[in-house]
């Protein structure tokens, strides 16, 4: 199917096959589409919604066409390599809680390949965060898989193992609205991540994107959303989970209460103003001072190991 011809049949609330959604995504991102069509494109998927089979079928593009990591770890025999990662875009203004929860995860001896890029509502995104704690943005995906094999975490910066989706760039900036592109990062993990925490920006969404990655053949997910609008499970309020494993998708909540854990305003866990101040409250956190950050970050450990 051709991007016209997909735009016709979406605009009129038609819903795309997961092989139609295949052959736009290859048009998209080999750059045979037009800056017009990938606007117009996007913006219709969006006013319609976007279904299952077609964020299954955009995530096989991306995936495909993305720069391999790899990171050592035989996901095919079960073995387990992680990733810990938000779609960003929640106007929460929260600190870093799954990059710092990376870390943690890491080191309690899960591999852990942590993709992601810099912020897109917050001052300070993961690869924000981890620049200013010293990490080299620009490593390639070789030096990227020694730092998995050799110390148990490295970061995967989307820009650089995505460059297909430079076409979409343009496109996506000029029409200033979220899109399906804002959901495929966190599923797109070049080194083949079996296991992942993911957090989205909208309640809506946890259950159908357990569903794609269920589908797309994930050994375990949690696809969480926390009240207050995080992208993360929360202290602040209830946290919505899907969670998804052996072929289904079940949801559940869970109050802070029922882990043990005292319950924090948004304010407790602001994160700083500049990359640098965001890098000083990972440090805090890493070296166990006590409060609402440390216990958010406890409390995404404790998904993630789950």
């Amino acid at each position: 199917m051709d991007i016209k011809t997909a735009i016709t049949k979406i605009v009129t609330g038609q819903d795309l096959s997961e092989d139609e959604m295949i052959s736009v995504m290859n048009q998209v991102m080999e750059g045979a589409a037009t800056p017009a069509q990938i606007g117009s494109f996007i913006t219709g998927l969006r006013i319609k919604g976007e279904t299952v089979d077609e964020i299954v079928g955009a995530v096989k593009v991306m995936r495909e066409k993305a720069t391999f990591v790899n990171s050592g770890v035989d996901t095919g025999s079960g073995r387990v390599l992680m990733d810990i990662v938000g779609t960003g875009g929640d106007g929460s203004g929260s600190f870093n809680v799954s990059t710092t929860t990376s870390f943690v995860v890491a080191a309690a001896g899960i591999p852990v390949a942590k993709h992601g890029n810099r912020a897109i509502s917050s001052n300070c995104g993961s690869a924000d965060v981890l620049e200013a704690l010293g990490l080299d943005l620009s490593l390639n995906a070789e030096q990227a898989a020694e730092c998995v094999q050799t110390v148990g975490i490295g970061f995967l910066f989307a820009p650089l193992l995505h460059g297909a989706m430079k076409h979409a760039i343009g496109p996506r900036r000029e029409i200033g609205i979220r899109s399906i592109f804002n959901i495929l990062g966190p599923m797109t993990n070049p080194a083949g991540a079996n296991v992942q925490l993911t957090g989205v920006f909208a309640k809506e969404l946890t259950k159908t994107l357990a569903e794609v990655l269920v589908r797309l053949g994930m050994k375990r997910t949690l696809v969480v959303w926390g009240e207050g609008n995080l992208d993360e499970l929360t202290i602040t309020g209830r946290s919505y989970i899907a969670d998804g494993h052996s072929g289904t998708v079940s949801t559940y909540t869970i109050e802070p209460e029922n882990v043990g854990l005292k319950r924090a305003s948004i304010a407790n866990i602001r994160g700083g103003a500049t990359p640098a101040e965001a890098a000083e409250q990972v440090r805090a956190v890493l070296g166990g001072e006590a409060g609402a950050k440390l216990d958010m970050v406890l409390l995404n450990t404790g998904a993630a190991l789950f």
